[in-house]
């Protein structure tokens, strides 16, 4: 009995997760497992009623879930950043979700902003350390407010962290079975401290790895090829803001935020996985957001807990949809409502033969 906790959050979120877990109920009825949903309020609305995003008793109650699925958080009536520090990196931080998981794949029928590139010329996958970094908040002021004000903001990299993340990208690498090419994403030239010690952990850890070949790129470089020729890459891997910076561009080749899913994985602990485009309050309750990126996102739940055939399944339906049925993936032009876009995927899954 898989134990998932459910986290629907802001705007969209809700109406989003509610599509998934139609799916997911769809795709647990053709491949049997069992599983168990817990919703939880955390989001703007009760810290709007309360004051509290999520205590520390909270954050220690997450533990007993297998995962975590999470909708959007965001809300204009909240100052930018509250929900999202005391909600989002407190539980990255806090389970200790040091990788962010994300896949960047053109499904066939998406629009594709690149000229000329087709499916087969974007499929990689991008892991982002995700608990260390410039993200931990560590820095100071001198002399604030004046004229010679100085501001420092602190990237903390360390050994264990480092090697930890590079050691989930060889071992991803390794287990996705494709190129077998890891690509290091850094700026070595400039950033001679924190890149020195990723590249030597890098160098060191290929030696383990004969089978995957090792490729390093400065991370404007990697922005350039992601735009010119993003068939070059197989698996990217790199520190917590370069990761968020390009995994943005990811979503824009792949077709956008509406087809864009992550994880923030603990290998051996609770993972969270979510849609990227956000809470898109604009659109809350119209019913015309694309779901795709949630119910992918679902998907990649599925595969951490070893239900490899349902998300298998669920990326079949996905593809369906965006190939045969879908006009767009950008909200409101999608040519189906929200409801009818889950719909669709259950409509496929059920009528899919074994």
């Amino acid at each position: 009995m898989h134990k998932i906790g459910v986290m629907p959050g802001d705007g969209t979120g809700p109406e989003v997760v509610r599509e998934a877990l139609k799916v997911m109920k769809a795709v647990s009825e053709k491949i049997p497992f069992q599983y168990q949903l817990t919703d939880l309020d955390y989001g703007a609305e009760r810290y709007l009623k309360t004051g509290v995003v999520l205590s520390d008793e909270e954050l220690e109650g997450l533990k007993r879930f297998d995962a975590i699925l999470l909708g959007a958080v965001g809300d204009p009536r909240v100052k930018p950043g509250i929900i999202e520090k005391g909600l989002l990196l407190k539980t990255r931080f806090g389970l200790k979700q040091y990788i962010n998981l994300r896949p960047v794949k053109l499904y066939p029928g998406v629009d594709c902003p690149l000229k000329n590139k087709k499916p087969e010329d974007i499929d990689f996958v991008v892991v982002r350390e995700n608990n260390e970094g410039l993200y931990v908040g560590e820095g100071s002021f001198e002399k604030k407010g004046q004229p010679d004000e100085v501001a420092i903001q602190v990237s903390r990299n360390t050994r264990g962290g480092v090697e930890r993340c590079l050691r989930y990208a060889f071992e991803f690498t390794r287990k996705r079975n494709k190129r077998k090419k890891l690509t290091l994403c850094g700026k070595t030239n400039v950033l001679t401290y924190a890149w020195d010690l990723w590249e030597r952990v890098f160098q060191e850890l290929a030696k383990e790895y004969p089978d995957v070949t090792p490729d390093y790129a400065h991370v404007d470089a990697t922005c350039m090829w992601m735009v010119k020729n993003p068939e070059w890459f197989d698996v990217i891997v790199t520190d917590n803001m370069f990761g968020d910076i390009i995994t943005d561009l990811g979503a824009m080749i792949q077709g956008g935020m509406g087809i864009a899913a992550g994880g923030n994985i603990n290998p051996d602990g609770v993972s969270m996985f979510e849609p990227i485009g956000g809470s898109a309050p604009k659109y809350t309750g119209k019913n015309v957001i694309n779901p795709l990126a949630a119910v992918c996102a679902m998907g990649m739940l599925l595969e951490e807990l070893g239900e490899c055939a349902a998300a298998k399944l669920v990326e079949e339906a996905v593809m369906f949809a965006t190939s045969q049925k879908m006009k767009s993936q950008a909200a409101g032009k999608m040519g189906y409502s929200t409801q009818e876009v889950g719909d669709l995927l259950v409509e496929f899954i059920r009528n899919k033969k074994a």
